[in-house]
């Protein structure tokens, strides 16, 4: 616990130093209009910048919700820190299903790369994080390079991801419509875990304590972890929170993931 305090102090007095800059929020913009009338409805994403910073790195955020629940946010922990923060809606089962819900949030991160550079950003820093639901629509969109390549992006091109918490075998809620309890597990195509590859970005995952998280969520995410690093991504790095549980992990991981962001803006390693 008190390594975690360090590193969280250190890293508030940082966000006071950035907090002289200004910042903007463009609400409610569509990202995903061509896709029928319930994405017209719901992808929608919040855009919140600093307006005085040049090449300014900008994390792409997906909310938690089980993919039936939750709406876009900018979390506090993430203002006011030198970044640009999109915060996503996306579909929702059992309206949508999964594969919709994983090409929104592709076209979400497209929206990034098209989109950031006006508003003074740097396209090559777009960084993809979320929570849960949101953690694992981030490893989705980052192991399996065919959803953004409908935009023609290259899923190589993203900075860092961040997943916080995220179901790497099937998702529980899609196992669910099958009759599958949460304790049975499941691997397909719509599974991380399904994906595991080579990347050339850092990547960070992100836990909380394995007597307290949801499930066997920390089990989970180190044998994804191990299966990473045996591919060959040595910037595959795992973090265990202890004494958080899945909802409250958040809040510590931030500051971790705060940290990564400007050591690898800075050209500096992000692991020490």
């Amino acid at each position: 616990m008190k390594k975690w305090f360090v590193i969280l102090y250190s890293l508030t007095i940082g966000v006071s130093l950035s907090a002289q800059n200004n910042y903007n929020t463009e609400r409610n913009i569509p990202y995903h209009t061509d896709a029928g009338a319930y994405a017209a409805e719901r992808c929608m994403l919040d855009f919140y910048y600093p307006t005085d910073i040049k090449d300014f790195p900008t994390v792409v955020w997906f909310h938690g919700g089980g993919l039936e629940a939750g709406g876009k946010e900018i979390p506090h922990e993430l203002r006011g820190c030198g970044f640009g923060v999109i915060g996503v809606n996306y579909r929702l089962l059992p309206r949508a299903k999964v594969e919709d819900i994983i090409d929104d949030a592709a076209a979400a991160v497209a929206w990034a790369f098209r989109e950031v550079e006006k508003r003074g950003g740097n396209p090559r820093r777009i960084f993809v994080a979320g929570h849960s639901a949101g953690g694992y629509l981030t490893d989705m969109v980052v192991l399996d390079k065919s959803w953004l390549a409908r935009y023609g992006i290259d899923a190589d091109s993203i900075a860092g991801a961040f997943p916080y918490s995220a179901q790497v075998i099937t998702h529980y809620n899609v196992r669910k419509k099958d009759g599958i309890g949460p304790l049975t597990p499941r691997l397909d195509e719509t599974a991380p875990l399904w994906h595991v590859r080579p990347l050339p970005m850092p990547m960070l995952v992100l836990s909380g304590d394995r007597e307290m998280e949801l499930y066997g969520r920390y089990e989970e995410q180190a044998y994804f972890w191990r299966m990473m690093r045996l591919v060959g991504n040595e910037d595959t790095l795992l973090y265990e929170f202890d004494g958080y549980d899945h909802g409250s992990m958040a809040a510590p991981a931030h500051g971790v993931v705060k940290r990564c962001i400007r050591a690898i803006c800075k050209g500096e390693p992000f692991n020490r």
